[in-house]
C-alpha cells in the first residue's frame, strides 16, 4: 500500500514538471525581453537555471506556461508615465538603444499568449502593425508607456480580445475602427491624446469603457443606448459637446457615470429614468442648465451624484455658475446642427429637381457668353492696362506679384490648407462675439504691434486674435494687398491665419484703420514650455528634438520663400501640437509703415533690411539648436555667445566632453555623429558676421543629413554609446 502511495506521489510531482518545461526556443525568447527591458527589478533573479513555469506569481510577474508554452505573461516595472509622474518622481523611458520593433518582433513569436500585459516599462516608440501576429490574445495591456502615433487599425483582428487597456501613453489621433472586436468587455483608452471623434465601438458585449483624459471633441453617441452589459462608463477631461444623454442613467447594467469636466450643455429633461444598480454619477464642469431629474436629486437613495459648477437651479450645492456662463458658453462650443442642415436639405431636394433641367440651359448659355467675354477682353486689355494699374493696385504690384506667384514662392504659397476652414474675411461683429466684446478676462497677451486675445467662433473652435490699431491712414488697396499675402501664410509649420477683419471708419478720413487678424490656437504649450519642465523635457528624446527642429527651419523657409523676413523667432514662439510638430507663433505679419508706401519690401533699402531680417531669423535658429542641444533657454545674448565657444571648443577637443555638455535627458538617444553635426550647424547660424551665416536651404540639408545619421545608428543600435566618432569631417560644412 505505502509503494503505491509513493508512486503516487512520484506521479504527482513528476508529471505537472514534465508538462511545464518550456520549449528552449521560448526559453531563450524570455531571456532576449529580459534584454530589450533593460533588466528591470522584477527580472533580474533569472539566470539559465530558472524554471520559469514554476516562478511564484506576484503582482509584478506572471508566467503561465501550457503543453511547453507561455500563455500568459505579465510584467510590471517601477517606471513612470509622463501622465502618472509628480514632482517627486521624474518619468522614466527606456534608453535609446531600445527599438520597440525588434522588441515585439520578438514578443509575438509566443504564439500561444492569451494574456500579454507590459505594465510601467519604460516603453517608447509607436506601437508596429505586427502587434496583430498574436492570434489567441484575450487581455491585452500596454498601459503607463512612452508609446506615440496612432492606434494600430490591425488591434481590430484580435477576434478573441476580451480587454485591451492601453491607458497613460502619448498616442494621439483618432482611434481605429474597433467594431470587429466582438468579444471585447473592457476597453480603457484613458490618459492619451486621443480625438476628435468618439471612437466606433459598437460592441454590446462591453463592461467597462474609459476614455477619460483625452481630446475627443463630438457629441456622445445614441448607439451607446445599446452597451446592455455596460456598469462602468467613464469620458471625463475630454471636450465633449451637444446635449446630456440621459439615456445613460437607464442603461440595464450601469453602476458608475463619469462626464465631468466636458462642455455638455442644455437641460435634462425631468421624466429621466435611472437604473437600479447606478450607485455614482459625476457631471460636473459641464454647461447644463435647468432642474435634475428626482432619480438624481438628493432624495436618491445608496446614490452619490456630483453636480457642481454646472449651471443648475435646484441643487443643494452653491457651487454652481450663474444662468449666464453656460449659455455664453454653450453657443462657443455649440456644433453644427444637424437636425437643421438635414430638413433644410430635404426641403429643397424637390425644388433642386425640378429646377435641374433649367441649371443645364441656363449653363451652357452661360458659357458661351462667357467665352465671347472673354475673348473681348483679351483683344482689348492693352487699351485699359493704365486703367487696371490704377483700380486694382493689388494684380499689378510687382513686389507682392512676384511673392505670390513666381517660382518656388508660388508653389510654396498655393499650399493645400492642411484640414484647416477655408480662410474668411470676418465682420467686426463676429469679433465681438468671438471674444466677448474683447473681455480683459480673454487677453491673452499685448505687445507693441497690439493685443492677443482669446475667442471662440461659432462652430465652437478656439482662436486667438490678433488686434493691430494702425497709427497712420493706408488705402484700401495696401491693405488689401497685405490681407492677401497673410491669407496665403499656411504651412505645417505656421499657427496659420484662418482669417481677417478690416474696420475703416469712414466718418472720420483722417482715422487709422484697425485689422483683426484670426490665428489657429495650438494648445500644447511651447518649446520654451517643455525645456523648462524637467517632466516635458524628459519626452523630448534627440529624434523628437530633431523633428522639432527641422520643423522650425522648413517654417522659415517657408515664410522666407514667401519674403516675410525679421520674425520673432524664440523659444516661447515656437508652438508644439499634439503630435510635438513645431508651429511658429510669431512673424511679421506687420502692415507698411507710412502712407503710400507700396510694401514693407518693396525697394532697394526694403529689399536689403530684408536680407538683414533673413540672417537674423537664422541667428536665432542657431539659438534654439543650442537651447534643444543643452536642455534649457538661454536668456541673454552674451549666454549664447559663451556657450557657442563651450561647444566650438568641445567639439574640436573631444566627443566626451561635447557630451558632457549636453541635456542629460538625451543622452543614450543620439548618434554622436548627428549631435556633431547639428553643433556644427548652431555654430555656423551664430557667426557674428551676418554674411557668414547659411542660407536657411543650407541648414536644412546639413539637418536632413544629421537625421539620416541619426535613423541609420538608430536602427543599427549604435547610438551615443560608441562616441569613437571621427572629427577629422570638414568642420565648415557651409562654405
Amino acid at each position: 500500500m505505502r509503494g503505491f502511495l509513493f508512486l503516487g506521489l512520484l506521479l504527482f510531482f513528476l508529471v505537472p514538471f514534465s508538462f511545464a518545461q518550456l520549449v528552449p526556443a521560448e526559453n531563450r525568447i524570455l531571456f532576449q525581453i529580459q534584454e530589450f527591458l533593460e533588466y528591470p527589478p522584477v527580472l533580474q533573479g533569472w539566470n539559465n537555471w530558472t524554471n520559469f513555469c514554476y516562478l511564484p506569481q506576484t503582482p509584478s510577474l506572471v508566467i503561465t506556461c501550457s503543453s511547453g508554452h507561455i500563455t500568459e505573461l505579465t510584467i510590471v516595472g517601477n517606471k513612470k508615465s509622463p501622465s502618472q509622474s509628480l514632482k517627486s518622481s521624474s518619468p522614466q523611458a527606456l534608453s535609446g538603444k531600445f527599438s520597440i520593433d525588434s522588441f515585439f518582433t520578438v514578443v509575438t513569436k509566443l504564439s500561444s499568449l492569451k494574456k500579454l500585459s507590459l505594465v510601467s516599462l519604460g516603453l517608447w516608440g509607436p506601437l508596429p502593425a505586427k502587434i496583430s501576429r498574436f492570434h489567441s490574445l484575450e487581455v491585452l495591456n500596454i498601459s503607463t508607456n512612452f508609446i506615440i502615433g496612432e492606434i494600430p487599425s490591425s488591434l481590430a483582428n484580435f477576434k478573441n480580445l476580451k480587454s485591451l487597456v492601453l491607458a497613460r501613453n502619448l498616442f494621439n489621433g483618432s482611434v481605429p475602427d474597433l467594431k470587429g472586436l466582438k468579444t471585447l468587455e473592457v476597453l480603457d483608452l484613458s490618459d492619451n491624446h486621443l480625438g476628435p471623434k468618439f471612437p466606433s465601438i459598437g460592441n454590446n458585449n462591453l463592461v467597462t469603457l474609459n476614455l477619460s483624459n483625452n481630446f475627443l471633441r463630438s457629441e456622445i453617441p445614441n448607439g451607446l443606448n445599446k452597451f446592455t452589459h455596460l456598469q462602468i462608463l467613464d469620458i471625463s477631461s475630454n471636450k465633449l459637446v451637444g446635449p446630456m444623454p440621459y439615456f445613460l442613467f437607464s442603461l440595464p447594467a450601469i453602476q458608475s457615470i463619469s462626464i465631468a469636466r466636458n462642455q455638455l450643455s442644455g437641460a435634462l429633461p425631468g421624466s429621466v429614468s435611472c437604473s437600479n444598480n447606478l450607485k455614482f454619477v459625476d457631471f460636473s464642469s459641464n454647461l447644463l442648465i435647468g432642474k435634475l431629474p428626482a432619480c438624481l436629486g438628493s432624495s436618491s437613495r445608496n446614490r452619490t451624484v456630483i453636480n457642481v459648477w454646472n449651471c443648475l437651479s435646484s441643487t443643494s450645492t452653491k457651487y454652481q455658475h450663474p444662468h449666464t456662463f453656460c449659455e455664453k458658453q454653450a453657443i462657443a462650443v455649440k456644433p453644427p446642427s444637424r437636425t437643421d442642415h438635414d430638413e433644410k436639405q430635404q426641403s429643397t431636394i424637390k425644388l433642386g429637381v425640378v429646377l435641374g433641367l433649367i441649371a443645364g440651359i441656363v449653363v451652357v448659355v452661360g458659357a458661351i457668353g462667357l467665352l465671347i467675354f472673354f475673348i473681348i477682353k483679351k483683344v482689348t486689355r492693352n487699351r485699359v492696362q493704365g486703367y487696371k494699374n490704377d483700380s486694382f493696385a493689388f494684380e499689378k504690384n510687382s513686389t507682392l506679384s512676384n511673392i505670390a506667384d513666381g517660382g518656388n514662392a508660388r508653389r510654396t504659397m498655393r499650399m493645400v490648407s492642411l484640414g484647416l476652414p477655408p480662410y474668411h474675411v470676418f465682420t467686426l461683429e463676429e469679433m465681438e462675439e468671438a471674444t466677448n466684446n474683447f473681455d480683459p478676462t480673454n487677453l491673452v497677451g499685448e505687445g507693441s504691434q497690439g493685443q492677443l486675445y482669446r475667442g471662440w467662433l461659432r462652430d465652437g473652435s478656439v482662436v486667438l486674435v490678433k488686434c493691430l490699431k494702425l497709427k497712420q491712414k493706408h488705402s484700401p488697396q495696401i491693405l488689401q494687398q497685405h490681407m492677401e499675402m497673410i491669407s496665403k501664410l499656411r504651412h505645417r509649420h505656421l499657427v496659420s491665419v484662418l482669417g481677417h477683419c478690416v474696420v475703416t471708419y469712414q466718418d472720420h478720413p483722417n482715422t487709422a484703420s484697425t485689422v483683426f487678424i484670426v490665428l489657429e490656437n495650438v494648445v500644447n504649450g511651447s518649446l520654451k514650455d517643455h525645456l523648462s519642465d524637467w517632466r516635458k523635457r524628459d519626452v523630448l528624446k534627440w529624434p523628437q528634438r530633431m523633428g522639432i527642429t527641422m520643423g522650425i527651419a522648413k517654417g522659415i523657409q517657408y515664410l522666407h520663400t514667401g519674403g516675410v523676413t525679421g520674425n520673432d523667432i524664440q523659444l516661447e514662439n515656437v508652438l508644439l501640437d499634439e503630435t510635438l510638430t513645431a508651429r511658429i507663433s510669431s512673424y511679421n505679419i506687420s502692415l507698411p509703415p507710412k502712407v503710400g508706401s507700396e510694401s514693407p519690401l518693396a525697394g532697394p533699402d526694403q529689399f536689403t533690411s530684408a536680407k538683414a531680417a533673413e540672417k537674423e531669423d537664422i541667428y536665432q535658429l542657431g539659438i534654439i539648436l543650442l537651447d534643444v542641444i543643452i536642455g534649457r533657454p538661454i536668456n541673454s545674448r552674451s549666454e549664447t555667445e559663451d556657450l557657442k565657444l563651450q561647444v566650438e571648443t568641445a567639439l574640436a577637443e573631444s566627443p566626451s566632453k561635447l557630451r558632457d555638455l549636453t541635456d542629460p535627458c538625451i543622452r543614450g538617444t543620439f548618434a554622436y555623429d548627428s549631435l556633431k553635426t547639428t553643433v556644427q550647424i548652431a555654430i555656423n547660424c551664430l557667426e557674428k558676421e551676418p554674411s557668414r551665416r547659411p542660407s536657411v536651404e543650407d541648414v536644412l540639408w546639413h539637418m536632413q543629413y544629421s537625421i539620416q545619421v541619426q535613423e541609420g545608428a538608430t536602427n543599427s543600435g549604435n547610438l551615443s554609446g560608441n562616441l569613437s566618432g571621427k572629427l577629422s569631417g570638414n568642420r565648415n560644412m557651409f562654405y
